[in-house]
């Protein structure tokens, strides 16, 4: 069963990794069109982001938290690879955001945007892969030795807390 899991994640996270590189190359085409074709692009990029890189990404993440308990995975790189996919995830709500934006009445979408958006995806999926594949071994207690003590965890947060309080 642990087989099929993670054959299911990795194809969705490769659906979903592919669809976010491919996504601003998609927004780029919208500088040069208007009307009709406009509106065919712009129907196009939402039933992409919504029809196949939403759905892959609810698989990706669902199957990878299936695969945490099946094979006990609680060690320090996980967390870090965990990082990673928020960023991951930010990105991909980053990029839904954009196809609302840019189609717009006077919106357009720069190669900047799209190159920075693309070596952001780029980044870290690459970054997800090397944790992955690498496993780094690392002791967290180093960073902080009182994190895993009880009420640690609060305590490192507190000023972070009492400055987000409004």
């Amino acid at each position: 069963m642990i087989w099929m899991v993670k054959l299911l994640h990795l194809t969705t996270v490769s659906i979903w990794a592919g669809g976010l590189v491919a996504l601003p190359f998609l927004l780029l085409q919208r500088r040069r069109l208007t009307g009709e074709p406009l509106h065919r692009l712009h129907r196009m990029a939402r039933m992409v982001y919504v029809s196949i890189l939403s759905p892959a990404a609810f698989l990706a993440i669902g199957s990878g938290t299936a695969l945490v308990f099946l094979r006990d995975t609680f060690v320090e790189w996980f967390s870090v690879k965990l990082v990673i996919v928020g960023v991951l995830t930010a990105l991909h709500v980053r990029a839904g955001l954009l196809i609302l934006k840019v189609f717009d009445a006077d919106a357009s979408f720069s190669r900047g945007g799209a190159t920075t958006l693309t070596v952001a995806t780029l980044l870290s999926v690459t970054g997800v892969l090397l944790v992955v594949l690498w496993k780094p071994s690392f002791d967290a207690a180093v960073l902080n030795p009182d994190l895993f003590r009880p009420g640690g965890l609060s305590e490192a947060l507190a000023p972070a807390i009492v400055w987000a309080t409004p």
